[in-house]
């Protein structure tokens, strides 16, 4: 005998209710959507349309003048190589100490957990400052090298007591203590049951980690001098100066034409900048959401 559905009907106050959260969100997902729509369209519109502000929607007298100058620019090849290998290896080096650090701190027949964990979160609380940090990196002797971009911010502290939160809700002792009877030894059991089971959070410190090192500009502008290794960031700041009216004796309309092809250019750096995290984060979005979830519970 078949059994028909009943559907539950909703009172007026609740289709009030939900009616008004469809209008926060509409409202919040416009709030959000339209700047990088904006943006976008301004990119692909002239000069004269950005700096006149035509440009509300849609693109306006549809133009490729920004991109044309930015990817005519020698430097920029270098420097998204540079951004690249920045963000892969930075990211490699950083998720894994994270996990090395994150790991043993969760487990809970580890001596001195809880000072360590007091130590690394007064580092998040206290800071060195920028001239202690410089003559740190210089007396180490990678001022001008990649690895200034690296190990200064290879760990971060917020990272750390997500990584930690998640380990401690999701590893059970019941596992770690048949692993134990089963002979499995510590480094064995982090890669072949810890990791395998721990992908949304590994996605999480992989964005996390990477979105930083790619939009990295500050450290390289203190530690790098040879334009070969400045990364993207640097390498688009230093496209905008060039392009920027200076007070150099020019014709009126000559100054017009470079300042608006200036703002038309601030447009498309944004664009080229943004993109490689724009491509990344729909493949771990999913694992992204569900890893903050779990992590966010601070234990």
């Amino acid at each position: 005998m078949a059994v028909s559905a009943t559907k539950i009907k909703e009172s007026l106050t609740d289709r009030i209710f939900l009616t008004i959260i469809y209008i926060i969100l509409s409202i919040l997902a416009i709030a959000v959507l339209y700047p990088l729509i904006y943006i976008v369209s301004s990119s692909f519109s002239s000069p004269s349309a950005v700096t006149s502000g035509r440009v509300w929607l849609f693109p306006v007298d549809f133009s490729l003048e920004g991109y044309k100058v930015v990817f005519k620019h020698p430097q920029i090849i270098t420097g998204y190589t540079n951004s690249l290998i920045y963000t892969i290896l930075g990211t490699l080096i950083s998720v894994s100490l994270t996990v090395f650090i994150a790991y043993p701190l969760s487990r809970k027949n580890f001596v001195g957990r809880n000072i360590l964990m007091v130590f690394i979160v007064f580092t998040m609380l206290f800071y060195g400052g920028l001239i202690p940090t410089y003559l740190v990196v210089k007396e180490l002797g990678m001022i001008d090298s990649r690895w200034a971009m690296i190990i200064p911010n290879a760990v971060a502290v917020w990272q750390v007591i997500i990584a930690r939160t998640f380990f401690q809700t999701t590893i059970s002792e019941e596992l770690v203590e048949a692993s134990e009877m089963d002979g499995c030894s510590d480094f064995r059991f982090l890669f072949s049951v810890v990791l395998p089971l721990s992908k949304p959070i590994i996605a999480v410190l992989i964005l996390m980690y990477a979105v930083g090192q790619w939009n990295a500009y500050f450290d390289a502008l203190i530690y790098l001098k040879s334009e070969t290794l400045h990364p993207l960031q640097l390498v688009l700041r230093n496209i905008i100066i060039l392009n920027t009216t200076s007070g150099t004796s020019m014709e009126a309309s000559e100054m017009l034409a470079r300042q608006q092809l200036a703002d038309l250019m601030k447009f498309s750096l944004i664009v080229v900048a943004s993109l490689p995290v724009l491509i990344i984060y729909p493949f771990v979005q999913k694992h992204f959401v569900k890893g903050m979830l779990i992590g966010s519970i601070k234990g």
